[in-house]
């Protein structure tokens, strides 16, 4: 369980805020903190990392406190056991890959497992590599390789995915999905892109001007039930479910996310992260690919 109670004043351009937080994480879980820009929701990675103290609060991970304000604790980035990858893969450049993840290893039962997630990632025959010599995703897979070596307690993403294609994407999306099952290792992902959102979390936090607003699964926080007899609009497919006969598409809009029924000649070709064009004809949706 990480249990977080923090203040921390914050510089946005909308002037000084202040990011206040109580929240509780179950162990175990997958989460995505939501937001504009400047809502907080890097700073708070950057407090449970270390990185940047709070005013005030408190930080408790599985029964240990990481900050106490009140008691003077703090401990150092060395000292909590986090995994962090931000959109910067953050590698040294003049290290190879295996080089880059053997300097990230702290004992031998790390150097051990190196071998297992190159395998596991999908990086075997890139380990002699430097990083000007792979493309961005795979500069991010060496990233979360590193940051799982150590066996952390929670694994911290700050948009990891931002800067890379949508094919890239989805394949490190993919990649993320395979190390959860394996791990069960506790998430906490920053994100602003809806499909990654509902493909990778099973909560996500709606952070606003600093403080939590909304919380829920991906369906109860974003989805609007609100139906409109004539559209046209242009979206990506997040989520495609099957009910009996019928093909179900969650669609990102925008900010926004709405659902749509698909015949299964309409869904043919289409897959998640595909651009559609949802209109309407006497009232029933019609599905194009774009």
């Amino acid at each position: 369980m990480i249990k977080i109670r923090i203040k921390k004043e914050m510089h946005t351009p909308r002037g000084q805020e202040w990011l206040d937080i109580d929240l509780n994480i179950a162990k175990g879980e997958f989460v995505t903190v939501f937001g504009e820009s400047g809502a907080g929701k890097t700073t708070l990675l950057r407090i449970l990392a270390g990185l940047t103290q709070a005013q005030e609060g408190y930080i408790e991970i599985d029964g240990d406190v990481w900050f106490d304000s009140q008691k003077g604790i703090n401990l150092p980035i060395q000292q909590r056991k986090i995994g962090f990858i931000s959109q910067e893969s953050s590698l040294f450049p003049h290290m190879t890959v295996r080089e880059n993840l053997e300097y990230a290893c702290s004992d031998k039962n790390a150097l051990n497992s190196i071998e297992e997630w190159i395998i596991t990632i999908g990086l075997k025959g890139l380990e002699a590599q430097r990083p000007d010599q792979i493309s961005g995703g795979q500069k991010q897979r060496v990233a979360l390789i590193r940051a799982l070596i150590k066996q952390p307690k929670i694994l911290l993403l700050d948009e990891p995915l931002s800067d890379l294609d949508i094919h890239a994407r989805l394949n490190l999306q993919d990649e993320i999905i395979k190390v959860y099952q394996k791990t069960g290792i506790t998430t906490i992902l920053v994100s602003h892109d809806l499909s990654e959102v509902f493909r990778l979390s099973r909560k996500v936090f709606i952070i606003h001007r600093g403080k939590i607003t909304k919380s829920g699964s991906p369906q109860e926080v974003f989805v609007n039930n609100d139906l409109s007899g004539k559209f046209k609009f242009t979206g990506e497919i997040i989520e495609i479910h099957k009910d009996g006969v019928l093909n179900i598409l969650t669609l990102s809009i925008g900010n926004h996310v709405t659902k749509v029924v698909a015949s299964d000649e309409e869904i043919l070709g289409l897959t998640i992260g595909s651009k559609v064009i949802v209109a309407s004809k006497a009232f029933n949706p019609l599905i194009f690919k774009a």
